[in-house]
């Protein structure tokens, strides 16, 4: 094989990868706790946060901050989960690129 064949080789695979992160970053993730929803971003940007519970007194407050933390981490998950599924050992070979 030569270098030619080998750097467009190359070139495919980073479009490739591109073209999945930009779906994934795209891609809106919920998680959810009892009390709170939140979606974020593929980029893991919070978009929106909704508290299910409107009778909300605040006694509540510190259990409201723990379901807010709760509900982060589950769509922080789900979305390492669709990065890892999507681009698979290229992804986490790139030592969190994405």
């Amino acid at each position: 094989m030569n270098m030619q064949n080998l750097m467009a080789q190359a070139q495919k695979m980073q479009r490739d990868i591109q073209k999945k992160k930009d779906e994934i970053d795209k891609t809106i993730f919920t998680g959810k706790s009892e009390m709170v929803e939140v979606q974020m971003n593929g980029k893991k940007e919070m978009i929106s946060i909704q508290f299910l519970n409107k009778d909300i007194n605040s006694d509540d407050l510190e259990i409201l901050e723990d379901m807010v933390v709760i509900a982060c981490k589950e769509a922080t998950q789900k979305i390492d989960k669709e990065i890892e599924e999507k681009l698979g050992s290229i992804g986490s070979g790139l030592g969190g690129l994405f």
